[in-house]
């Protein structure tokens, strides 16, 4: 077992039985996605493609939830501040209007996204707690994705007027009609109705979530390298024929249409809402829901 690697103080990497374990280290914020994080966890995603002992990837979140989301409240939200960008997109940060969000979201969210859904070995998502938003897309890129008993997925950003996460996977995910479910009311959905539809390979007991995951990681693991690329590329290749990577492209242009109608109508191009008030919005939810 390798010592444990802290990468850009958020994100920690260690490698144990081919395994690349990589977690996202801000439980004070519940992991909340800054762009410190996402690039910490783009260096940490490359140190395991190159190493060639390592078969497979482990995304994990430190602390009571794997992601709340992306950042849009903590102190350390980084969305002004420029970055040594991974793509060709040129730097968002002194752009006008609306082209300020859409060149740091196609780099940040969208392309970084993508970019981890092709890595050439297998990834699990190891997912307790929420799995929120930009916690979904984390979850989505995976391969597999292994939940704890309390775990739940939700997307409420409808709610800001936007038409789901940059990184739309919701009708691959989830049949159409659960999507339209999932977006329009914003309500949270238990792990196990998750797995029913498919969008997690298993449940367990939260406190057997690590080893039941390593144990399928341990096991795929064992299947020869190329054999797992290539099994990968055809399944990926097979959804894009479906129209997921199109399907993309279309709700990325209308998620930013609908930034800049808020910030047109509002000033804010979230429609006023912050990450308190968001959360506040989305417990309410919850608990109408229940009552």
């Amino acid at each position: 077992m390798s010592d444990v690697q802290i990468i850009d103080e958020v994100v920690l990497y260690e490698v144990q039985d081919q395994i690349a374990i990589v977690t996202m280290n801000r439980p004070e914020y519940n992991n909340a996605q800054n762009s410190q994080m996402t690039y910490a966890l783009d260096k940490a995603l490359q140190l395991a493609c190159n190493d060639d002992d390592v078969k497979v990837i482990v995304l994990a979140g430190e602390g009571k939830h794997f992601s709340a989301g992306h950042d849009i409240g903590t102190p350390g939200r980084d969305v002004d501040q420029s970055f040594e960008r991974t793509h060709l997109w040129y730097d968002h940060v002194n752009k006008p209007g609306g082209e300020f969000l859409y060149a740091r979201e196609h780099e940040v969210y969208l392309g970084m996204c993508r970019r981890w859904r092709e890595l050439p070995k297998p990834t699990i998502a190891m997912v307790q707690g929420a799995c929120v938003a930009g916690g979904l897309m984390l979850a989505w890129v995976c391969d597999l994705v292994i939940a704890d008993e309390r775990a739940f997925f939700s997307d409420p950003v409808v709610r800001m007027g936007i038409p789901g996460v940059e990184y739309f996977a919701h009708v691959h995910e989830l049949n159409a009609r659960i999507a339209k479910e999932f977006l329009f009311t914003g309500e949270r959905m238990s792990a196990q109705r998750a797995y029913e539809m498919g969008m997690v390979n298993r449940v367990v007991p939260t406190d057997e979530l690590r080893k039941e995951t390593l144990a399928m990681a341990g096991r795929i693991a064992q299947m020869p390298r190329l054999g797992l690329q290539l099994t990968k590329q055809v399944i990926n290749n097979a959804e894009d024929l479906m129209g997921k990577r199109s399907t993309m492209d279309m709700a990325f242009g209308l998620h930013h249409f609908a930034h800049a109608h808020n910030e047109t109508i509002s000033g804010d191009r979230l429609g006023g809402y912050d990450a308190k008030a968001m959360a506040k919005a989305n417990k309410s939810a919850a608990k109408g829901k229940e009552s």
